[in-house]
């Protein structure tokens, strides 16, 4: 994905800056818990890492992983669409929900990935990818997730000099991307250079729009 100023639409910014205006109702929606409810033994979690491309793929991946979406979160109107997010005025994070066993994938491993996917010294920016769109997150869906998280993060700390900017929150409203962004490059993106979702399969993991 490009820079967030490429997708940048004075008439959407208007029409998205009436929006967080006028809709109270939205806001009450956006800012509400995630009420979704994961298959029965299965487990949600939820990570913001800049591109939702890449990261979705790397979950994927991940043996006990048994579903992914990417999406919108943590913003301030309800139902928001990939151009409103583009704007930067909605407040959503670029998320990957994902759905676990965690007697066979523990909730430690899906936080390792995270680290491992992006800079998580990085404000707003994840390579060319500018916006607060790819703020660093974890979103967490109950405080034993919560526990791990920032204990986690606490531990990663200790061995890095930049201070880590990612924030952990309650997980909110969940907005499924539309239908192209979703695993988008395992399609294989504009290109059509498919990338394997095989589980542990360690390929580079290459981004492109």
């Amino acid at each position: 994905m490009g820079r967030s100023s490429s997708c940048f639409n004075p008439l959407a910014f208007s029409r998205s800056r009436e929006r967080r205006i006028t809709s109270s109702d939205g806001l009450k929606i956006a800012q509400g818990p995630d009420n979704d409810r994961a298959e029965f033994g299965l487990e949600f979690a939820e990570f913001g890492g800049g591109c939702f491309w890449g990261m979705e793929l790397a979950y994927q991946r991940v043996y006990g992983v048994t579903k992914t979406e990417a999406g919108y979160s943590q913003g301030i109107f309800h139902n928001p669409s990939y151009r409103d997010v583009c704007d930067g005025i909605t407040g959503h994070c670029e998320v990957v929900r994902v759905v676990f066993d965690s007697s066979v994938c523990s909730y430690e491993k899906l936080v390792e990935v995270f680290w491992k996917m992006h800079d998580p010294t990085s404000m707003y920016r994840q390579g060319n990818d500018v916006g607060t769109q790819y703020r660093s997150g974890i979103y967490f869906f109950n405080k034993e997730q919560e526990r791990i998280a920032r204990e986690s993060m606490e531990n990663l700390q200790q061995k890095l000099d930049a201070k880590i900017v990612t924030e952990i929150l309650p997980a909110k409203k969940f907005y499924k991307a539309e239908p192209y962004h979703q695993q988008y490059l395992s399609k294989g993106g504009r290109f059509g250079f498919k990338q394997s979702t095989a589980k542990n399969c360690s390929d580079v993991i290459r981004a492109y729009g």
